[in-house]
């Protein structure tokens, strides 16, 4: 399995997940999904160099151009809730890609502990097509590889599978390696951290995306 962390190349990006860790800049929740989206666009950007392509002819007002174009078919899926603005991001670059959607929480239980549980899947067909499962974050690894298994299920094994995070920990990405096809899976991270609290948040993180994006739940 293939690992790309985003942040090791000194870019624009670096500006965007500085001011979604920034606690001052986080209590604008407009900025805050405004970057996530930007984020979405610059890691769309990366994962379109990866994709197949052939030339096309295109009619201009003077003549004809050849132009390469993809020719995967390509999935945008998420996690709903947190997910939506960095999905957008996806979709704004790849504005004629299906898109498919999973509904998953935690449920604690009396010990502190938590299971992942799957309410919604909106999937069609995955067969031979390129799936990008984005999420913001990659804390454990077990609502996305729960959530990618649920779509596999729904619609088929999909031909290569880009998982994208913003920020991901080590642990995470670990779990994606050991419970994810490592010959047809690649992780894209803007930035990965070492530590992981006893709620299973990352540490230094950015806290709850969902609650920065969309305000605090019940």
């Amino acid at each position: 399995m293939m690992l790309h962390t985003l942040s090791h190349e000194n870019t624009i990006l670096n500006k965007f997940i500085a001011e979604i860790r920034d606690k001052r800049i986080q209590t604008d929740s407009m900025r805050f999904r405004r970057n996530l989206e930007r984020i979405g666009e610059i890691t769309a950007y990366e994962i379109s160099k990866t994709l197949e392509y052939v030339p096309k002819a295109v009619e201009t007002p003077l003549g004809e151009a050849s132009v390469e174009m993809i020719a995967d078919k390509v999935v945008v899926a998420t996690i709903l809730r947190a997910g939506l603005p960095f999905h957008q991001g996806f979709l704004n670059y790849f504005d004629d890609s299906e898109n498919a959607f999973v509904s998953a929480y935690r449920k604690s239980t009396k010990d502190g502990k938590f299971k992942v549980k799957v309410e919604y899947i909106s999937c069609g067909e995955l067969e031979d097509k390129v799936l990008l499962l984005v999420d913001p974050m990659l804390a454990t690894g077990s609502s996305l590889v729960l959530a990618y298994n649920a779509l596999v299920e729904r619609g088929g094994q999909p031909k290569h599978t880009h998982v994208a995070a913003i920020i991901a920990s080590e642990q995470g990405v670990d779990y994606v390696e050991q419970n994810m096809p490592r010959q047809t899976t690649t992780v894209w991270a803007s930035a990965v951290d070492e530590e992981l609290t006893s709620r299973m948040y990352i540490v230094p993180g950015i806290g709850d995306a969902g609650d920065l994006a969309y305000g605090a739940k019940l």
